[in-house]
């Protein structure tokens, strides 16, 4: 046998592949690095399924679009290997787990929330939030602040969104021009995202082989109209069936617009999103409060899933707190569902229509530019977060610092990156710490 033959990456059959996308759907823990993580190893370094180079491919594109880009990277390897059907089974799966999941432990939250011992475990949680977010934050930035350009990105896009308050949209679209221009200026500064495998093995990937995967990744307008169609009624179908029912002024037909809105603007990814959300439900549709919504990112940490999986929770309370002529469960359970609805459907669109033209974009340096610089400004964002938690989780209403959430983010950050904890027993652990700690004092 012939070393080729040796490293040939074999197309695996659909009911195989079916059954890695479910066992994701419960695993994929950790927040997008963490779920990116487990496709890395699964599919690339274990089962070669997909070659280095492709994977890093479609992960660049996925991190440009808007919403969940671990999910959206789920669908283009799901297309990939399986065409549309592929696609949609990847993405689907990857979210479905964690829909009912968050659903269970957004009711006992929303229906036993004031009871002391349930409190005292929330209070817990907001600090470790605090030190996850700030984790993500170090983490992304060694990766992705390569040089001081870089770094200046970073820091300008964390001064416009803390301080001058503008749209994160803007502030993405900016970054991926600056790139583009860049890498025609200094493309030694800019030109630094690109990571080029072995070409010999990456030539041995299936889809470097088969024509028919080859076929299938030559853009057809008709294929994109049928595509388009078909996600753009089944997106809106939903909205506008609540709309008849319950009118265009309930609370839930109000989410399903402003998370539709928000699957269109909102960049980057979980961490980027949650600053425009929170203020957004918090401040001015009044459907939660700062501390739910802290609460909810924390029962997101514990799930598996896409880490925005946080929004079904964010449409739930809105529903549950103002259920107008609905019972609370009721209007509370069609709150999660428009919600999460509303922001994963948009996703197979921007995948299944984009990922043939991206797939002929393979080694573009312009879009690698932009890249590296929407990347170093998500930096930026994700600071805002965390400083937008910090001084939540450790000055509670504006007041004097609380040293228990001190002490909790300090050894929750410093065991997130020097000793490597997983995401899941920080969370658990955090949890019982308030618990004990409401108890004992």
């Amino acid at each position: 046998m012939t070393p080729v033959n040796q490293n040939r990456r074999q197309r695996p059959s659909f009911g195989e592949a079916f059954r890695f996308w479910l066992k994701l759907g419960f695993i994929s823990f950790g927040g997008p690095a963490g779920q990116i993580a487990i496709m890395q190893t699964e599919l690339v370094e274990k089962k070669k399924w997909i070659s280095q180079s492709r994977f890093l491919h479609a992960l660049n594109y996925c991190m440009l679009l808007p919403g969940p880009e671990a999910q959206q990277l789920a669908i283009y390897i799901g297309w990939l290997l399986h065409r549309t059907a592929g696609g949609i089974v990847a993405g689907s799966l990857f979210v479905i787990p964690s829909m009912f999941v968050l659903w269970l432990l957004s009711f006992v939250y929303a229906a036993y929330g004031n009871v002391p011992w349930v409190a005292a475990i929330f209070y817990g949680l907001k600090p470790a939030v605090m030190a996850i977010v700030a984790a993500a934050v170090i983490r992304i930035g060694r990766k992705a602040l390569k040089n001081s350009i870089m770094w200046f990105i970073a820091a300008l896009a964390f001064v416009a969104i803390f301080f001058l308050k503008i749209p994160f949209p803007v502030i993405v679209l900016t970054a991926a021009l600056i790139g583009f221009l860049g890498s025609q200026v200094l493309p030694n500064q800019f030109v630094i995202a690109a990571e080029h495998s072995d070409e010999r093995n990456d030539a041995t990937g299936f889809g470097d082989e088969d024509e028919s995967s080859s076929s299938c990744r030559q853009p057809s307008l008709a294929r994109a109209l049928r595509i388009s169609i078909v996600c753009l009624i089944l997106w809106w179908t939903p909205i506008l069936l609540v709309g008849l029912w319950q009118g265009w002024n309930h609370t839930v037909v109000k989410e399903g617009l402003f998370f539709s809105k928000a699957a269109v603007v909102t960049f980057g990814g979980a961490y980027a999103v949650l600053p425009y959300v929170a203020q957004q439900a918090v401040e001015k549709f009044g459907w939660l409060q700062t501390g739910q919504m802290m609460d909810g990112l924390g029962l997101a940490e514990t799930t598996p899933g896409p880490l925005i999986m946080v929004l079904q929770f964010v449409g739930f309370m809105g529903g549950w707190n103002k259920p107008g002529m609905l019972a609370p469960l009721v209007a509370g359970t069609v709150g999660a569902f428009i919600t999460t609805w509303m922001t994963f459907v948009p996703c197979f669109l921007w995948v299944l229509v984009g990922a043939p033209h991206i797939e002929q974009l393979r080694g573009n340096t312009k879009l690698t530019s932009a890249l590296s610089t929407v990347t170093a400004a998500v930096v930026g964002v994700i600071l805002n977060l965390a400083v937008w938690f910090g001084l939540h989780a450790l000055f509670p209403a504006g007041q004097g610092i609380d040293w228990f959430a001190c002490v909790v983010s300090i050894i929750a950050f410093v065991g997130l990156l020097k000793w490597k904890w997983d995401v899941v027993p920080v969370v658990i652990g955090s949890g019982l710490a308030g618990l004990i700690f409401k108890l004992i004092s």
